[in-house]
C-alpha cells in the first residue's frame, strides 16, 4: 500500500479506493473484522502473515480511517482494530469478491466457506447492480461520465 494507483488529481474512485484498501492482504484483515477478529494476535493467527507485514498494513488502515483503534473490550491494556463506518461501507466489496471466488476460483464441488444470513441460516443472496429505477444493469448498460460532482 506504500505505492499509490491514483494519478494525481485522478477522477477515478476505482484507483482512489485501491490506493486505501487494494492489496490483497488489507482486504483479507478486513474481511477477517467482518468475522468479528479485533486484535493483532488474531489477525495474525487467522492470516499467518509476518508481524510487521501486518503492522504496517493495520497502520494505514487505521490512518485511512478504515480501521479504529479502541480500548480492549476486556478491559486489558491492549487495543482493539474496530471498522469504523467508513470500514463497514466496505461489506458489499468483499461480499462481492466472496461471490466471484465462489463462481470462478474453485473447481466444480470443491468445498468452500458459505456466507449465511446469521438470522435465517440461508446463503446471502448475489449482489446485483440496479438503475435508480430498479433495472438489472450489466457492464454493457453503464458508462463512466468524467468530472462529475456527488453530494
Amino acid at each position: 500500500m506504500s505505492t499509490s494507483t491514483a494519478q494525481p488529481g485522478s477522477e477515478c474512485p476505482v484507483a482512489r479506493s485501491l490506493d486505501q484498501v487494494g492489496d490483497a492482504w488489507s482486504l483479507m484483515i478486513v474481511r477477517d473484522a467482518f468475522d468479528g477478529l479485533r486484535r493483532f494476535g488474531e489477525f495474525q493467527r487467522s492470516l499467518g502473515m509476518a508481524k510487521n507485514i501486518l503492522a504496517t498494513r493495520l497502520k494505514q488502515l487505521v490512518a485511512h480511517g478504515i480501521f479504529e483503534l479502541v480500548p480492549a473490550s476486556d478491559g486489558s491494556a491492549y487495543q482493539e482494530y474496530v471498522l469504523s463506518d467508513k470500514g463497514r461501507a466496505l461489506f458489499p466489496l468483499i461480499v462481492g469478491l466472496r461471490q466471484w471466488g465462489e463462481v470462478f476460483a474453485f473447481a466444480p464441488g470443491e468445498a468452500h466457506s458459505l456466507l449465511v444470513d446469521r438470522e435465517r441460516g440461508e446463503p446471502v443472496r448475489a449482489l446485483e447492480v440496479r438503475s435508480a429505477d430498479g433495472r438489472l444493469l450489466g457492464p454493457e448498460d453503464c458508462r463512466r461520465v468524467p468530472g462529475q460532482r456527488h453530494v
